[in-house]
């Protein structure tokens, strides 16, 4: 048992190891490789640990502790990657009054590949809803040449979309901005065009298949009404770093949530 639990922790170590040197060499737009190169590091202490038997070294409430923590985490962690999955292909009613597109990352060239993911969806859908109006969001970053919105909108427009049917959102830099600067302009966007302020506005939220779950429960805890999620796809090579990140930010949205209950 032994020597399969340290040829696993080595093998683990290796994969994580070779995973986030590719992650950095292929380029994510974020720093997030380094964690996969931190549990290579973890994998291979724990390897040690077995070969050397140093378990037996740790006092009994330490073991129950560390294997407590462990399951805890596992356990938190399956719960969340399987609610993320089960996002991961909405595709939202017809006929939406809004599509709200939410930001990613832009280069000088134009969007990012995550970011193409949703503009192309984004087409999609506005070609097959007419009346649909699109607010794209984003503003810019510091790593940016130009708004995320701007990006945005130029593409669907060289591809055939309306510009009247497009409204900017260029001042957020976090998906609660998007959303919440988003819900702003339809509102204001109603009055313009002499809307039925009275009803309600379905919007749909256009954002990557391991982004969907969070965007979504942000949007409820916006209080968004009539708000469909629309998936889309997404870098198959960067799907295990994304949706490995997406744990982290849902804790942290989690703990955000707990936080404002108790203020």
């Amino acid at each position: 048992m032994h020597t399969f639990l340290f040829l696993l922790c080595i093998i683990l170590a290796l994969v994580c190891g070779t995973y986030g040197i590719a992650v950095r060499a292929i380029g994510s737009g974020t720093a997030f490789f380094a964690v996969w190169l931190v549990l290579a590091v973890f994998f291979i202490c724990v390897a040690l640990g077995i070969h050397f038997n140093l378990w037996k070294m740790f006092p009994d409430i330490l073991k129950k502790g560390i294997v407590i923590i462990f399951a805890g985490c596992l356990a938190s962690f399956l719960i969340i990657e399987g609610l993320i999955i089960s996002q991961m292909h909405v595709a939202g009613p017809d006929n939406l009054d809004y599509l709200i597109v939410l930001g990613a990352q832009v280069y000088k060239n134009g969007p990012s590949p995550v970011l193409k993911f949703r503009l192309d969806k984004a087409y999609e859908y506005l070609s097959a809803n007419p009346e649909t109006r699109c607010i794209v969001t984003g503003g810019q970053g510091s790593n940016e040449p130009f708004t995320e919105a701007s990006c945005m909108a130029d593409y669907l427009v060289k591809r055939g979309i309306d510009s009247g049917r497009i409204i900017l959102e260029d001042k957020s830099t976090t998906t609660a901005q998007n959303l919440t600067n988003s819900m702003k302009l339809i509102s204001a966007d109603t009055i313009n065009h002499a809307l039925d302020s009275n009803t309600t506005n379905t919007v749909g939220i256009l954002t990557n298949d391991f982004h969907m779950f969070r965007a979504m429960q942000i949007a409820r805890a916006q209080k968004m009404p009539n708000a469909y999620g629309i998936s889309c796809g997404s870098t198959k090579v960067y799907l295990p770093n994304n949706m490995f990140r997406e744990y982290f930010a849902e804790i942290k949205f989690l703990l955000k949530q707990l936080t404002k209950h108790f203020q």
